[in-house]
């Protein structure tokens, strides 16, 4: 287990590590144990009942956060002709083709989401080592692969506050739901749309407990569990 820092330790004396808290206590507690000196991000830590070697146990989708993300975005999409005039005109940061796809060979990575058209995808498909595994590669799952006409809305969604979930290797989903310094009742809306949609992305090959644990946790600070059932029923 790696060794704490004496913040770290500090916060961490603020939480019942045995208590699930129920959501507006947990939001409110997580604010209390952020000790970063900026603005540090919330997220969702999901422990899954999932079995991630499994193709029917996968989980991947979006969700539009109802409250943004607190954070400014730039939006790389890949696009030639007319499309691209579309992404242009929609407001995305950067709009290309090979000139991206050397770009990114060559190291550059000054973006946080990437869309693609189909008609791209044979050229961005030779990115897949690079941006796959920083959670940037386009694909049809996560709705980040699409048709020109959809382009402005893809794009207006993203700036709106549009983030990505995706079961990891270690069966764990991990989503940002906002900043610190937000209200309580705006962290409350963005994490309730985020395990909404979760529970409604549950896979066929689902066995057993489908979410074994849920965690709300600052960008620095230590985890404060939260009391799934309740959660659940604030859902209803």
């Amino acid at each position: 287990m790696p060794k704490r820092g004496k913040k770290y330790l500090e916060a961490a004396k603020k939480v019942d590590p045995t208590r699930y808290y129920p959501v507006d206590e947990a939001i409110k507690l997580v604010k209390d144990v952020s000790y970063a000196n900026f603005d540090a991000t919330v997220e969702a830590h999901f422990r899954m009942g999932l079995d991630p070697r499994k193709a029917d146990q996968q989980i991947r989708g979006a969700v539009v956060l109802p409250r943004g993300t607190g954070k400014k975005i730039k939006i790389l999409v890949f696009a030639e002709g007319e499309a691209a005039k579309i992404a242009e005109e929609a407001g995305a940061d950067y709009v290309g083709g090979d000139e991206y796809v050397k770009k990114i060979q060559e190291g550059w990575l000054d973006f946080d989401v990437a869309f693609a058209v189909p008609q791209m995808m044979g050229k961005v498909g030779r990115l897949g080592r690079i941006l796959g595994p920083r959670g940037l590669m386009p694909s049809p799952k996560a709705g980040t692969v699409v048709q020109p006409d959809f382009l402005p809305q893809a794009i207006k969604e993203a700036r709106q506050g549009r983030v990505e979930y995706r079961l990891d290797r270690t069966g764990n989903v991990h989503v940002a739901i906002g900043k610190v310094s937000f209200p309580d009742d705006a962290l409350k809306e963005n994490f309730l749309a985020v395990l909404d949609a979760i529970l409604k992305a549950k896979p066929s090959g689902a066995k057993g407990q489908y979410i074994r644990r849920l965690t709300l946790a600052p960008s620095m600070g230590p985890g404060v569990k939260v009391d799934l059932n309740q959660a659940i029923s604030l859902l209803r």
